[in-house]
Order: C-alpha cells, then structure tokens, then sequence
C-alpha cells in the first residue's frame, strides 16, 4: 500500500528563515493536532504562520484522503530562504548602508497513518 502524503507550501512571509526554523523545529516529527496545541501556545511570530499551513495541511487531507488530524504526522518541514528585499539607510559621514529584509518559504509535508 502506498503512503498517503499532502503537500502544503507558503510561500513569501515576512520573516527571516532563521526565526523561522526555531518554529519549525518544535513541530518536526509530532503528531499535527499534537503541533497545532504547541503552536497555539508558543510566544513567537512565525507560530501563527506555520499553525495556519498545518490546519491547511490538515484540511487537504480531511479532503483528499478522508483523515483525521490525530491520524497525520508530520514527516518534512522546511523552511527554505525567498527572495530578499534589498533597502537603503543613511549612516553618518554621508554613507550609505544596507537592510535586507529576508523572506522565507514553508514547505510541509504530512503523512497519513
């Protein structure tokens, strides 16, 4: 029998992928409704956003394969770096200088038991 998998990707949130990764790395390997639970308590930024992509993932399934959030895992998260916005400051003595925001990319993948 095949392994029933649903793919998610986000793509451009503005957020550096290394604040990012903190978030992801809590959740790698845990049962979804397991992560949801965590990300509704964690205190960052990025645990909104990735709590959002599991519930689609979630979805997805629930859809597609008929499963339940207590049947998926999470096998793949990855936080992959976007393309970055590129800003200038002024500095003293007449310089310039320059901000890079970063974005990122979550790509999530759940298997079903």
């Amino acid at each position: 029998m095949e392994e029933k998998t649903v793919k998610v990707t986000v793509k451009d949130i503005a957020q550096s992928p290394l604040k990012l990764r903190l978030v992801a790395n809590v959740v790698r390997g845990k049962n979804a409704q397991e992560a949801v639970e965590l990300l509704t308590i964690l205190n960052k930024k990025g645990a909104s956003i990735v709590k959002k992509a599991i519930l689609s993932g979630i979805a997805n399934a629930r859809d597609l394969h008929s499963a339940t959030p207590e049947s998926l895992t999470i096998s793949k998260i990855s936080v992959d770096e976007a393309r970055i916005l590129k800003r200038t400051r002024f500095e003293s003595r007449g310089r310039v200088s320059r901000i890079d925001k970063r974005r990122s990319h979550i790509n999530l993948e759940l298997t079903v038991k």
